[in-house]
Parts: C-alpha cells; sequence; structure tokens
C-alpha cells in the first residue's frame, strides 16, 4: 500500500482535501477570514506488514494455519500477492515507512529466501519473525533486519523460558528483540499463543504480565 501526498485547502468558507490532481469538496461552510493553506497532520502512523507462506506473500486466517490437518481443517487464505516480498519492501522503502515487520508462516526454504530478499532490499527498516531462535537471529540481523521477532522460542510449552529469554538477549541485545504477545481469549481472559496461533500459553496478558516483560526492555508488538 503505498502512501499519497496530500493537503487540506481552504479558501472563502469553503475546505476541500486534494490528492495529487484530483480535488473533491471535503468540508462545507469552514469559517477561514482570509484565503489560507493547512497542512493535514495525521496522528496515526502506518507500519507495513508483509506475510510470507511457502515464499508467497499472503494474507492468511492464523487460526486455520496449522501443522496437521487431521481434523480436516483447509488453510483460509484472504488475499496472496503476485508482487514479491522484495517488490513490498522496495516499496516500503521508497515512502519512507519505518517499523515495519516481515513474518514467515512457517520456516520452509521459499520464505527463508523471500523474507531475506525483502531485508536486502530495506536494510534496516524492517522487523523480522517466524522460527527464530539463539542459534539463527543473528544472522537475520547480519542480512538487514532491525530488530528480531520472537515468540514460540520464548514462550515454550506453555510457559516464559527465562533461560531461553536471556541467551537470546545476550546474542542479540534488548534493544534489537521484540516479543510477540500474540493473544487468543481464554475463560474470559487472554492468554499469549504460539506455534502459528495454535497452542495457548499459560501467560495470561494483564497489568502483572506487562510489567515483568516491560522490565526486560523488550518491545510489544500487535498486543
Amino acid at each position: 500500500m503505498r502512501t499519497l501526498s496530500s493537503q487540506l485547502y481552504s479558501n472563502g468558507g469553503l475546505t476541500w482535501f486534494q490528492k495529487k490532481n484530483q480535488s473533491s469538496l471535503f468540508i462545507k461552510h469552514l469559517r477561514v477570514s482570509k484565503p489560507s493553506r493547512v497542512q493535514l497532520i495525521s496522528a496515526v502512523q502506518f507500519r507495513p506488514c508483509i506475510d510470507i507462506h511457502k515464499g508467497k506473500v499472503k494474507q492468511i486466517v492464523g487460526s486455520t494455519l496449522r501443522d496437521l490437518k487431521e481434523d480436516g481443517s483447509v488453510l483460509v487464505t484472504n488475499f496472496e500477492s503476485d508482487k514479491s516480498a522484495e517488490e513490498y519492501a522496495k516499496m516500503y522503502k521508497e515512502d519512507g515507512l519505518t517499523g515495519g515487520h516481515v513474518i514467515m508462516l512457517g520456516a520452509d526454504p521459499l520464505s527463508q529466501a523471500a523474507a531475506i530478499g525483502a531485508l536486502h532490499a530495506y536494510p534496516g527498516g524492517l522487523q523480522v519473525g517466524g522460527g527464530i531462535n539463539s542459534e539463527n537471529c543473528m544472522s537475520y540481523i547480519e542480512e538487514g533486519a532491525s530488530h528480531v521477532i520472537v515468540t514460540s522460542y520464548v514462550f515454550n510449552n506453555g510457559k516464559i523460558d527465562l533461560e531461553r529469554l536471556k541467551d537470546i538477549v545476550s546474542i542479540v541485545g534488548k534493544q534489537r528483540l521484540i516479543l510477540d504477545l500474540s493473544c487468543r481469549k481464554k475463560d474470559g481472559r487472554y492468554a499469549i499463543v504460539t506455534d502459528r496461533w495454535q497452542k495457548f500459553s499459560d501467560v495470561i496478558l494483564d497489568e502483572k504480565s506487562l510489567e515483568f516483560l516491560g522490565g526486560s526492555r523488550t518491545q510489544e508488538r500487535d498486543v
């Protein structure tokens, strides 16, 4: 998704919103004493995302992404792009979009290659997640990732594995580690889920857990 340059103009009580060479009526009867030009400022920051599955950029219903299909369920894909992850990364770089991430929905070689291609296209501009652990985390930083995103490796077997957390922090540093606190509702509370949203952990998102995790100076993503 590209950003569009836009301005908010006012002249003699009539205001309109202009995108490139097209104008459309925006607000009528705005009380303006004299013609003026006002810069439109947004309080919302757009953070781009690239989800990769089998080497392709896709938007998938997360709960349908399973390791085993014993229950007869099928993968539900909302959208599959004909553009590569690298093309999207170049687009985000050109538009100056920061704080985005590329996620590998599976550790297959095609997805890994696509993710690395995106990191090379926008070095230092994208975070990376999906199958990150203490053995491969530094390699993604070296390939151009600004941060590594971790969930299943740290929230292991339903609990916070403090040894793994300390291990990965010692390798990449606190400033380049992001804990993904993706969660689902269970018994009226929100619990962190791992392994592509399949497994519930016993870590409940509340003030106490957020304070504890925040003490590690890690970041939250998409809570």
